[in-house]
């Protein structure tokens, strides 16, 4: 495996490595966009139940959706997504009083309704079955996984992110609609297994034929690729993290035959990851269901309240550090990125997958901020300057909207320099903070745009940084700071290039005496005094390390 390679798959890119230009189609647009069939219904609660067959991977079961009419006008037909070779059985309206008729299109079921009020709450109970997609390698493409432990018995769960929960069971497959009392997840499962799923056990049957059911449930809103079954040879134990909401539950689920390492390895690593980013992000969003980290046979992924873990029980990324400076195999680069998608992805969650880099933006800069909690600010801004490497700049990081699509995999490295180029441009942690922790509360269990989080930004910062996200977000040219020495008038001027009309990020320069800020603008030079003291403070070298930007000297005007 060649180093682009190897850094690309190290920054867990679900993404294409090269997005060609791209037709999109009808199939594309009702899996992407709120059609009429989607708009006057909003989704209060899932209440899912599913049988897994491992030897014939086979499922069955179903899905009781609780919703209320929102349109007083609407289409009599609801759009519910199910993916193919799954089908639909039957579906059942309003505790089971009278069945549905349907019919398919593609990965689209049309389901024909009664007339509802305004304001008035229904069910529809979704049975489904069928042999579903099987994940060639998760987590990277989704699906179930019906595979072995390493000693050779049954392990099975999901992955689904970008793909859609509707690859294993029916919804309404639009991160824009998440249900407002939470849900829960039956997995009923030969004896000798273990089922766990998010947030808390609520109920334990165990039946006649050999099978025990799993209930378990959330309490908060959750995105629907997040709800997970995990089935297999699981041991748990637990501990209590005394956080700044107070106590909250921290429970481990892995593989039985690797409990007694796990009780050595992961609460240390969870506690560290807990400490830095209720520091910097606030409260943990989902005290009211705990926190869960369980063992699979895959890298990992962001569920909620129940993050997947295949790390390996070591630090980095199963081995390797992104940024090429060792800080990154000094901790568990799974444990500390997906459990920072509980803020970023989980609490806060984009309407569009287009705006995914929201998600993985802020969750890349985790990684940073969890350095700089430890380490201070020199290793984060080494840390950061390396995972540069990482960087293709071939195509976009926003994509087009409405048709699930998912931009260029920098939305993870690229997308976390652009916020640490922010940080530093504001100058200010408390504020950075603040922001951050602002965002996490006043978007709590919200799905929003992309455009929110930008203006929030500006809002707080006092400074319009909406060029500077379309820069880096919309375009592939990294910005120029041309800079010219005039030892004459002992100024050194300065402007952009190779940006779009417009740009205009502030730049902070923090020395350990000396500070300047300077406010380059697209195409214009500006000038700014300079002494022997400060001069250092322009240098090219110091100013990459802390801003995405290239830096030039130029020899005349």
């Amino acid at each position: 495996m060649n180093r682009k390679v190897i850094l690309l798959t190290f920054f867990g890119l679900i993404l294409s490595l090269s997005v060609a230009a791209q037709e999109f189609t009808r199939a594309d647009s009702l899996r992407g966009s709120i059609t009429p069939q989607r708009a006057w219904w909003d989704v209060m609660r899932y209440d899912i139940e599913v049988q897994p067959d491992y030897d014939k991977q086979f499922t069955s079961g179903a899905n009781q959706i609780t919703y209320k009419v929102v349109q007083e006008k609407h289409p009599d037909v609801m759009q519910i997504d199910l993916q193919e070779p799954l089908v639909i059985d039957r579906i059942l309206f309003d505790d089971d009083a009278t069945e549905l008729q349907f019919k398919r299109e593609g990965n689209v079921y049309w389901v024909n309704t009664l007339p509802q009020e305004l304001d008035s709450e229904h069910t529809v109970k979704i049975f489904f079955s069928g042999n579903p997609h099987v994940a060639v390698r998760p987590p990277w493409d989704g699906g179930w996984s019906f595979s072995k432990d390493a000693e050779g018995r049954r392990l099975m769960t999901v992955t689904c992110q970008g793909l859609g929960a509707s690859i294993w069971y029916p919804n309404k497959d639009h991160q824009s609609d998440e249900p407002d009392r939470g849900a829960s997840l039956t997995m009923r499962v030969p004896d000798a297994l273990t089922a766990v799923a998010n947030g808390r056990l609520l109920d334990k049957i165990e039946h006649q034929d050999g099978t025990t059911s799993y209930k378990w449930g959330v309490e908060n809103q959750i995105s629907n690729y997040t709800i997970i079954p995990y089935i297999g040879h699981y041991e748990n134990f637990k501990e209590v993290y005394p956080g700044v909401k107070g106590d909250l539950d921290l429970n481990y689920w892995v593989l039985d035959y690797n409990l007694e390492k796990a009780k050595e390895y992961m609460p240390k690593e969870v506690r560290n990851m807990l400490n830095a980013f209720e520091y910097w992000f606030g409260p943990y969003p989902f005290y009211e269901d705990g926190y869960k980290l369980i063992e699979v046979d895959n890298t990992g992924m962001e569920h909620q309240s129940a993050v997947s873990y295949g790390n390996y029980y070591a630090g980095g990324y199963r081995g390797r550090d992104g940024s090429g400076t060792g800080l990154g195999l000094t901790w568990d680069f799974i444990i500390i990125h997906e459990s920072g998608h509980e803020w970023f992805g989980n609490n806060i969650t984009t309407n569009d997958l287009a705006d995914m880099w929201v998600h993985e933006s802020f969750t890349n800069y985790s990684e940073t901020l969890f350095v700089d909690y430890n380490y201070g600010p020199e290793a984060a801004n080494a840390y950061n300057y390396g995972i540069r490497q990482g960087i293709g700049n071939k195509t976009p990081i926003i994509p087009a909207y409405g048709v699930n699509a998912q931009g260029s995999g920098d939305m993870y490295p690229k997308g976390g320099n652009l916020l640490h180029s922010i940080r530093h441009s504001i100058n200010n942690d408390q504020l950075f903070r603040n922001i951050l922790a602002g965002l996490n509360q006043t978007f709590h269990n919200k799905t929003v745009d992309g455009s929110e989080v930008q203006e929030y930004i500006s809002r707080k910062a006092d400074f319009d940084y909406s060029k500077v996200f379309e820069q880096y977000l919309t375009m592939t040219e990294i910005p120029t700071l041309e800079l010219f020495v005039d030892a004459e008038n002992n100024q050194i001027k300065y402007r952009y290039v190779n940006c779009i009309e417009g740009f205009d990020l502030p730049l902070s320069l923090v020395g350990t005496h000396e500070e300047l800020k300077i406010f380059p603008v697209a195409n214009t030079w500006k000038a700014v005094d300079i002494t022997m003291k400060n001069q250092y403070l322009l240098t090219p070298d110091r100013i990459e390390k802390m801003y995405y930007l290239n830096v030039a000297l130029v020899k005349e005007l």
